[in-house]
C-alpha cells in the first residue's frame, strides 16, 4: 500500500468523523465535499491510499464505494486498520487540575479505540482526594505505572513551567506520543509524538477567519 501523506492522514482522521455521524447513511463523494469542504477529488485521492478495496464510488468496486456512496461500515475500519487504529491503545492523564480532572470522566473516551488506564498528579492530597474511574497515582510513580500497564500516550495537562520536566519523565518511562495542553514547546527526541492543543490559537485562528 502506497505511504499516505500526513495531510492525508489528517483529512481522513476527520473524514472518518463525518462518517461515524452518518448515522450508517451511505455518503457519496459530493455529499462529502458539502459536509467536509474539499474536493471530490482530494477526497477520492485520500481514499485511494486505503488500497484497491476503497475505490471511487462511481466505480465498478462494491466492496466500501458503490454508486450510491461510501458505506461507513466498510470505510471506517479500512480508514482505522491504514492508520493504526484498529486496535486500543492505553493513555494516561498528567496533571489533575480542574482540565485533566474533567478528562477522567470524558464519555468519548468510550468509543473503544483508547483506554483511559492511569491519572498522575505531583499533589499526591489531590490523588488521595479526586474521584476517578480509573486508578490515581502520584508523578513519581510514572516510570513504574507506564511500563507496568503498557500506556502509549500522555495529555500532558500541567501548568506551563511545569511541562517540559513532565513531558522528559514520561518519555523517560516509554510513552510515545504526548497532547500537550500547556502553552509551551517541548523539546523532546524525535521518536516522541506530540500534537498541541493552545486555545489561545484556536481562538486567533478563528479571529482571523471572521476577520476577513
Amino acid at each position: 500500500m502506497e505511504q499516505i501523506p500526513e495531510p492525508a492522514k489528517e483529512r481522513l482522521l476527520y473524514l472518518m468523523r463525518v462518517l461515524e455521524k452518518s448515522g450508517g447513511k451511505p455518503l457519496t463523494s459530493g455529499e462529502l465535499e458539502t459536509l467536509t469542504g474539499w474536493s471530490s477529488c482530494t477526497i477520492r485521492k485520500d481514499i485511494s491510499f486505503l488500497g484497491a478495496d476503497c475505490g471511487s464510488p462511481e466505480g465498478a468496486n462494491k466492496k466500501v464505494g458503490t454508486s450510491c456512496g461510501y458505506k461507513p461500515e466498510r470505510l471506517i475500519p479500512a480508514i482505522k486498520a491504514a492508520l493504526g487504529l484498529d486496535r486500543r491503545r492505553r493513555f494516561c492523564v498528567v496533571g489533575l487540575g480542574r482540565l485533566g480532572s474533567a478528562y477522567l470522566n470524558f464519555r468519548a473516551f468510550e468509543l473503544g479505540e483508547f483506554e483511559l488506564a492511569a491519572g498522575f498528579d505531583s499533589n499526591v492530597n489531590r490523588v488521595e482526594i479526586l474521584k476517578s474511574p480509573v486508578p490515581l497515582y502520584p508523578a513519581y510513580k510514572i516510570n513504574e505505572v507506564v511500563g507496568r500497564f503498557a500506556i502509549e500516550i500522555a495529555l500532558l495537562c500541567v501548568p506551563g513551567e511545569a511541562a517540559q520536566g513532565s513531558a522528559e519523565k514520561l518519555a523517560a518511562a516509554g510513552i510515545r506520543g504526548i497532547l500537550n495542553f500547556a502553552p509551551v514547546v517541548l523539546s523532546l527526541p524525535p521518536e516522541i509524538a506530540v500534537r498541541n492543543v493552545y486555545v489561545t490559537d484556536e481562538l486567533r485562528a478563528l479571529a482571523v477567519k471572521i476577520s476577513f
